[in-house]
């Protein structure tokens, strides 16, 4: 049996600790991208007998899956997990929590044994092989429940229902889970008349929805449309305005005749800009004339009727999320991981980037935050060139990034148009608005974004 230990003391009081690690989302919130996705969430939270499912990256299915049971529930004390199915023989993780007087010490005891096949000298390289990986899972994990319990000290606990579109999409899952975690009630808004679970149905194309069920919400997060990376036909363009102006505009009638609802925290994006802005770019300044920037423009004018029927309207300008569950980042990682990858075009272009966690938080904080209105630029205060965001990922990954990517290859793969506007597209944006509305960003640089998500920490 190989046993490991994990200690981490955080500033908040145990019965606040334990609480988090109790809520529905949390198990998401722990659960590092660089390693695993979750299957399912717990069927009893963490009470005897309850289990959890994780999907395995890098492994096919079903080898994949790992199905972990708990056990000796004791609150605000400990509970534990087993695996009933898994790669490791007789896991079982003990999660402590030992109150110092205001702060907390979280300790997690792991034991496990290594598969019969690792005998030998496959057993003398494999235990420092999983102790290590165990090392950067905890690492993360630590990470995450220290910001993730700071952000919610700072913000206001009064539990709300938060009506979401697009909560299956890459920022939705995220989002979802932290609301969660944090103690609200996030409900699904689904293109279903017979939706499951206390979702709210809605019919985006004709704008029918169940405004009773919205009634009864508290905050309206609007993320659904199509994605916008693939091939820039006039079908897809078609597909990527109608999915958003159309929808937004209904959803926001709908919002100004309801009583329920008093705030709408919508999607919008950087393109709002244009694909090749000279300097800082902020909130107040014009929009660019090109597709994207017509799309956002009009994305964001839809929600208009929400904002003269006096709701607190906030649209969220998103620059390149990085996270290793979809987007720029995961399309890159490949190459950077076989050393052939590098700078996207001459390597002068500004990217605005932003960590996953960090644009979860900001629309938490959006949704959160009474004072927080109109648009507001979702990006990282350091933006990097292009040569630059290459040169960080290299190094994070211990891998070469000297191999440029010319401009024939995005605009294969996106048409002339979209490669311009998306992958070689230069936006130097300000995060002032942000900082100033009193959000504090997770993961401020480059490179310690691309250390947490790649758990290269």
């Amino acid at each position: 049996m190989i046993s490991c230990r994990f200690d981490q003391t955080v500033p908040h009081p145990r019965d606040v600790v334990f609480a988090w690690h109790e809520r529905p989302g949390a198990i998401r919130r722990l659960t590092p991208p660089f390693m695993a996705e979750v299957g399912r969430e717990p069927t009893n939270g963490l009470r005897d007998g309850s289990r959890a499912e994780l999907l395995l990256n890098g492994a096919p299915p079903p080898l994949n899956r790992w199905v972990a049971e708990h056990f000796d529930h004791r609150p605000p004390e400990s509970f534990s997990d087993r695996a009933v199915r898994g790669p490791l023989p007789n896991w079982v993780h003990h999660h402590r929590f030992e109150d110092l007087g205001g702060s907390t010490r979280v300790r997690d005891d792991v034991s496990f044994d290594l598969p019969r096949i690792a005998v030998g000298p496959a057993r003398t390289v494999g235990v420092p092989i999983v102790k290590a990986q165990l090392k950067r899972m905890f690492a993360y994990r630590h990470r995450q429940l220290l910001d993730d319990l700071e952000f919610a000290a700072t913000h206001d606990p009064t539990p709300l229902r938060v009506a979401m579109s697009g909560s299956t999409g890459m920022i939705g899952r995220e989002l979802d889970a932290f609301l969660r975690s944090l103690g609200h009630v996030v409900v699904p808004i689904v293109r279903d008349r017979r939706p499951r679970g206390g979702a709210i149905a809605w019919d985006p194309g004709t704008g029918w929805i169940d405004e009773r069920a919205l009634a009864e919400t508290d905050v309206v997060v609007h993320l659904a449309g199509k994605p916008i990376g693939s091939r820039f036909t006039e079908a897809h363009k078609r597909e990527v305005r109608e999915s958003r102006i159309g929808p937004t505009a209904r959803l926001a009638e709908v919002l100004a005749r309801l009583g329920g609802p008093r705030t709408l925290v919508a999607a919008s994006g950087i393109g709002y800009y244009g694909a090749d802005r000279q300097g800082w770019v902020r909130e107040s300044d014009d929009p660019g004339d090109d597709f994207l920037a017509s799309v956002c423009v009009d994305w964001e004018a839809a929600t208009a009727p929400a904002a003269e029927a006096g709701l607190r309207v906030v649209n969220v300008r998103t620059g390149i999320v990085l996270t290793p569950r979809g987007g720029a980042l995961a399309q890159q990682l490949p190459l950077f991981r076989a050393g052939v990858g590098g700078p996207l075009g001459d390597g002068t272009s500004w990217q605005s980037w932003i960590s996953i966690d960090d644009v979860v938080g900001l629309y938490a904080h959006a949704v959160l935050s009474g004072t927080v209105t109109g648009p507001v630029n979702a990006v990282g205060p350091v933006p990097v060139t292009a040569r630059e965001f290459a040169a960080t990922l290299g190094s994070v990954l211990r891998r070469p990034a000297l191999v440029p990517v010319p401009a024939f290859g995005p605009r294969l793969l996106l048409g002339s148009e979209g490669a311009d506007q998306l992958a070689l597209a230069s936006q130097r944006v300000s995060s002032a608005k942000a900082e100033g509305s009193g959000y504090e960003f997770r993961q401020p640089t480059l490179e310690d974004a691309l250390r947490h998500v790649l758990g290269a920490a």
